[in-house]
Formats: C-alpha cells, sequence, structure tokens
C-alpha cells in the first residue's frame, strides 16, 4: 500500500446529540487544550465540503471509466491515472459517504460505481489479483502489493454490510487466496512466517501490514461464513504479528527483513489493523479473550499516539484506518477517549491543512504533518479525510474499516 514509505522508511465522546473536539495538538499554546463542543452536523458539512472536492478536482468522470488522479495538479511523475491504493481510498469515501444521516442514499451510485470501476485493476493469469495500476487496455499493469489486495476486500466487505450485495462478499473471498500464497512458510528464517510484500522473487520483506490487514480480511470473513478456514487463518496470521512484531503494546514494528533485521518505523494503522482483528475474532468466536486483546492494544496504542504530534505526523489514511477500528472497539466496548482522539485529529487538520480556496487538504511529501502550500492535492489524502469526517458523522452507527455484521 504505501509505496514511498514502506520501502524502508525511516522517515469523540457522543453525548446529546454532540461530538467533542479539541485544540489542534501540534498547535502552541500556554493553556491545557480543552474539548469543546460541535454540532454533530458539523461533520457531515466537513464530509461533504471534502467529498464534493474530490470529486470537483480529482475525479475524471465517467468517459475516464470512473477513474481518478494521482495528484492535482498532475505531477511530471503521474501515471494517467491513479495507482490501485488511492482509488481504492476513494472508493472507502463512497461507502461512509453513503452511511451520512439523512443524505447517505445520495451517495450509494458513487459507491456501486467505485466497486465496478476497481474491478479494472484486477487481473487473472496464474497468480491473480488486484494490481497496483492499471493492467491493458488501460495501462501497462503493476505488480500485486498483498496490502492493497487486503484493503480492498476489507472496503468490498465494507459495502456488502452496507448493502447486502452477495457479489460483494463473493470478491472479498476470492482474495484469500491471493494474501494466502504471501505467507512464506520459510522456517530456517528468523522468526518463520508473516507475509511478503509484493508478489515478486525479489520480495525480501516480510510485513506487519499485510499479515495484520489480512488477519483482519479473514476474520471479519469469518463473521459472515463460519468457514472455520477463515478462523484458522486469521489466528496464524495475528499471532505471527503478535509474538514477531510486537515492540510494546499496541505498537508493532513496519516488517521484517529476512536477513533477520527489523524495521522499527511505527504507523498508526498497523496498531489499528491489530485491534480489528482482534475486535472481529471477538465478535465471531464470542470469546472475550480476544475483546481483551483488543482493548490492551487500543488503550496503550492511543497513550503513545496522543502525545505530542504523533497522531499529526502520521500520514491521515493510516489516520483513518486507526480511528475506525478504534470505533469498532468502541461499538462493544465503550471508551469515549477513542471518539475525543479522532474527532481532535479531525478538527486539528481540517483547520490547518485544509485549503479554503478549493476545499482541498495538503500535507507534507510524508502524506502527514504541516499544511504546505506547494504540494499537490492527492486523492489519497483527500479520501482520507473525507473517510474520517463522515465516520464521525455517523457516530458510530456504520462500525468502519473493521466493522462487523449490521
Amino acid at each position: 500500500m504505501p509505496r514511498p514509505l514502506l520501502r524502508r522508511a525511516t522517515v469523540t465522546a457522543v453525548c446529546a446529540g454532540l461530538l467533542w473536539t479539541a485544540v489542534p495538538a501540534h498547535a502552541a499554546s500556554d493553556l491545557p487544550a480543552r474539548p469543546r463542543p460541535a454540532p454533530q452536523s458539523l461533520w457531515a458539512d466537513r464530509a461533504t465540503d471534502a467529498y464534493r472536492a474530490l470529486q470537483t478536482h480529482l475525479y475524471e468522470g465517467t468517459d475516464q471509466h470512473g477513474l481518478y488522479l494521482e495528484h492535482t495538479p498532475r505531477q511530471a511523475a503521474d501515471p494517467a491515472h491513479s495507482y490501485l491504493w488511492p482509488f481504492r481510498e476513494a472508493a472507502a469515501a463512497a461507502v461512509d459517504m453513503q452511511e451520512l444521516p439523512g443524505v447517505g442514499g445520495d451517495f450509494r451510485p458513487d459507491a456501486a460505481e467505485r466497486f465496478d470501476t476497481v474491478e479494472l485493476y484486477f487481473a487473472g493469469g496464474d497468480r491473480p489479483g488486484y494490481q497496483s495500476y492499471l493492467p491493458a487496455p488501460l495501462g501497462s499493469g503493476g505488480d500485486i502489493y498483498y496490502d492493497d489486495n487486503a484493503v480492498v476486500a476489507l472496503s468490498q466487505l465494507d459495502q456488502y454490510e452496507s448493502t447486502g450485495d452477495r457479489t460483494l462478499l463473493r470478491r472479498a473471498e476470492q482474495v484469500i487466496p491471493v494474501v494466502t500464497r504471501a505467507w512464506d512458510g520459510d522456517t530456517g528464517k528468523a522468526c518463520p512466517g508473516g507475509m511478503d510484500w509484493v508478489d515478486s522473487p525479489n520480495n525480501n520483506v516480510r510485513a506487519t501490514n499485510v499479515t495484520s490487514l489480512s488477519a483482519q480480511l479473514a476474520a471479519r470473513l469469518y463473521e459472515h461464513t463460519h468457514k472455520r478456514a477463515y478462523l484458522e487463518k486469521a489466528e496464524q496470521w495475528y499471532g505471527w504479528v503478535s509474538s514477531c512484531m510486537r515492540k510494546a503494546p499496541g505498537l508493532y514494528v513496519n516488517d521484517r527483513n529476512d536477513d533477520g533485521s527489523t524495521n522499527e518505523t511505527l504507523w498508526t494503522y498497523n496498531s489499528g489493523a491489530m485491534i480489528g482483528t482482534a475486535t472481529a475474532l471477538h465478535r465471531g468466536t464470542g470469546k472475550a479473550g480476544w475483546l481483551t486483546k483488543a482493548v490492551a492494544d487500543a488503550d496503550a496504542s492511543l497513550a503513545y499516539w496522543a502525545q505530542g504530534t504523533r497522531l499529526h505526523d502520521q500520514p491521515a489514511i493510516f489516520n483513518a484506518f486507526y480511528f475506525k477500528d478504534l470505533l469498532d472497539l468502541d461499538a462493544i466496548r465503550p471508551n469515549s477517549a477513542y471518539r475525543q482522539a479522532m474527532s481532535g485529529y479531525a478538527d486539528s487538520t481540517y483547520r490547518t491543512n485544509r485549503d479554503g480556496s478549493n476545499g482541498l487538504f495538503r500535507f507534507q511529501p510524508s502524506n502527514g504533518g504541516d499544511y504546505d502550500p506547494s504540494a499537490p492535492a492527492a486523492t489519497l489524502n483527500q479520501s482520507a479525510m473525507v473517510q474520517i469526517f463522515a465516520t464521525l458523522a455517523a457516530h458510530g452507527e456504520r462500525r468502519g474499516q473493521g466493522g462487523g455484521p449490521k
């Protein structure tokens, strides 16, 4: 998923109809940050504004097959259309928009179109899967990144849960054999197991994101189908990340090289995927131990990520994953701190990273951090903010990225 990021990177409480937002965490102040109430309708307005900007400036229209640009303005190195990962996030944004109270139905045609269009990235053959870029006839194709495939399937499950269209459930199930072939069964390697990042003989990285997101996919599929094989895979894949990549409660290092070295970088969405997997396993099995694991990771990770500018500095899309997984858990074991952190980040980012002239969000080249007026706006980042605002607007009625059956 994160092309430049994963590649060896070093780099609200709901109460009486109100969501609480916080003073931006990175703003200088001599006073402690105090939460302030904001109408729930504020998040719907912000989601709608951000989605309108996405569609106006980055969506290419039906005459371009319903695809998106990578950036606006288009950059010299950009392909004709976006890579798979940003497109998937635009699809996830549409799924979240269709859950807006009162007006969500207006966005159902958009969401349905996204899930037709994403199939343009799929290639069959001996090693099928969603490719990182459009295969012929629309493009020259690209590698199959296993994290991309896992998150596409997770969105297909979200859309299935929202619409009941079993075509989406079947497509999500078809991704399990794709990610299963990523499993590294070489017992001679340090900490055997884990999932390759990319489908290539040159791959030498077993990645936390692939393994934990695939575990989350399998756990959610088990909820829907009760197929024992999905439960076994979810437990195996979760177990490898827990035993081999855990740095501290709720914090998981980025990847393990085949030479035994590890990339110690921490990302919010790796925390989130493990929380989401344990939450789904609790729902699917009814076992209290999974809920205990989810709560422990959520509370410990939030204690870490809420410090200083850590959330602010993370890529916006990683925070979207993380917050949705926290709210997924919140639906089972309420904790006002989860929504409060999400709304605080959302309010801060709206105030500091939005271009008021066009509604587009701009970040550093890392896809997070301070507003950069020279940076192009990206489908990836704009979609992230739509997801965050729309999820807050639905105030937990939709369980988001890790949501189970409604």
